[in-house]
């Protein structure tokens, strides 16, 4: 952390790399650790940041942590008191109301991954708080699952932290040390803001326009590797993740390949693979092979016959849950390109979901993403075939063709189109 012009990158496989990396992180801080994540779960590695956050707050770290208010449950007593003791801020971004799920306004979740320490030392990627052995649904895993992110340092670092500055105000709690940010149970968990602090912060926003260009635009490493920052949110920066891939394929010379946890691409992204396939760019996508969830699991296999039928290759990753959101375009061209984030291919976080990825550039980390990935593809997946496909049973593509159809009633719901 003593240099804040040095940009550097690591990539970190799956949560063995990333929880002892983020624990380092915050045992490490001397400022402040501010963390944003979709699922904070307890147990295991979930268990071990939560100590470190709690012991970085005791010792004087100003610890603001922002999670998803449907991803993340209530808090248990033990937690909610060891956090609140120890100062921790720990605040719920749009709990579920009266009417949950059946409000649409409660499908524009935070499912972003995002970690900053002293504004030096950022984590961007698609882990959740997360052990990689146990799932809250299906229990202990008999493999870790497969995920990615990225820690950076330098200048980015400090674009990220203005951003979870941003939306901390904005998600109603004051961005200091002395928040209560955390509740428990069917209590109000983060407080409304009056309409003068509103206006106040979008007067804020607007003038600090300049400022977000500036920390926005491409840094440079030791390696001549460079970045961006990507956003997805409802103002601003709509479609801004969905366009950098899009661009990215359409320069395509060689290689596109993808690995997504929930996929199911608009007409746009079908199409810009299926150029791609006519150009001679070998296309591959690994996507989750184990069922997870009916919507996505379901949905995702009713765009497989028109992918295949243009030439690209898909396999399906088997040994636990695929949960990766990244991508990598000729890796070895003087053009590399890779993206890791949290942002999947399909409408909820393409749409309506805050979703940040980090777009590298420079042969260092998409080469390594790469070679992860096609090992991946060759020994723990399985190729998807045309033929399996026209065989599969009329009961199977009734359920695919359903939750195609429910996807695609909820979009119209929200006014979108996909």
């Amino acid at each position: 952390m003593n240099d804040p012009t040095l940009q550097s990158y690591v990539l970190l496989n799956s949560g063995k790399a990333f929880f002892p990396a983020l624990v380092a992180a915050i045992e490490a801080a001397r400022v402040s650790v501010s963390l944003e994540t979709y699922l904070f779960d307890f147990n295991g590695a979930g268990g071990q940041v939560a100590l470190a956050l709690c012991a970085a707050a005791k010792r004087g770290i100003v610890v603001r942590v922002l999670v998803d208010g449907i991803g993340t449950p209530p808090l248990s007593a033990m937690w909610h008191e060891q956090l609140l003791t120890s100062g921790v801020a720990f605040v719920f971004y749009k709990p579920m109301g009266r009417l949950g799920l059946l409000t649409p306004n409660h499908w524009r979740r935070l499912h972003r991954k995002l970690c900053v320490v002293d504004r030096q030392v950022a984590f961007c990627g698609g882990i959740n708080i997360l052990d990689d052995w146990y799932d809250p649904n299906h229990g202990p895993l008999a493999a870790p699952r497969l995920d990615f992110a990225l820690q950076m340092t330098g200048p980015i670092a400090e674009a990220i932290a203005f951003h979870t500055d941003q939306l901390w105000r904005s998600a109603g709690e004051k961005s200091d040390a002395g928040v209560e940010g955390t509740k428990t149970g069917n209590a109000k968990q983060y407080s409304g803001q009056m309409v003068l602090k509103r206006t106040k912060d979008a007067f804020m926003r607007l003038s600090d326009t300049a400022k977000r260009q500036r920390l926005r635009k491409t840094q440079k490493g030791p390696d001549q590797s460079s970045s961006r920052l990507l956003l997805r949110d409802n103002l601003l920066h709509r479609r801004t993740i969905e366009r950098a891939y899009l661009t990215a394929i359409a320069s395509a010379k060689t290689e596109v390949v993808l690995a997504n946890a929930y996929f199911l691409p608009g007409q746009s992204l079908r199409l810009a693979l299926a150029r791609a396939v006519k150009r001679g760019v070998r296309v591959r996508v690994l996507l989750q092979g184990r069922y997870e969830y009916f919507m996505q699991f379901h949905a995702a296999r009713a765009a497989y016959l028109s992918l295949l039928n243009a030439g690209v290759e898909i396999y399906e990753y088997t040994p636990s849950f695929l949960h990766a959101k990244v991508a990598v375009i000729d890796p070895d061209g003087a053009q590399c390109w890779a993206t890791v984030g949290s942002s999947n291919l399909d409408p909820l976080s393409l749409l309506l979901a805050r979703e940040v990825n980090v777009v590298i550039t420079g042969c260092g980390i998409p080469l390594q993403l790469f070679d992860i990935l096609v090992q991946a593809m060759d020994q723990d997946a399985r190729q998807v075939q045309l033929i399996e496909l026209n065989r599969a049973s009329l009961w199977q593509k009734c359920l695919n063709r359903a939750a195609y159809a429910l996807m695609r009633a909820a979009l119209f719901l929200t006014g979108h189109r996909y």
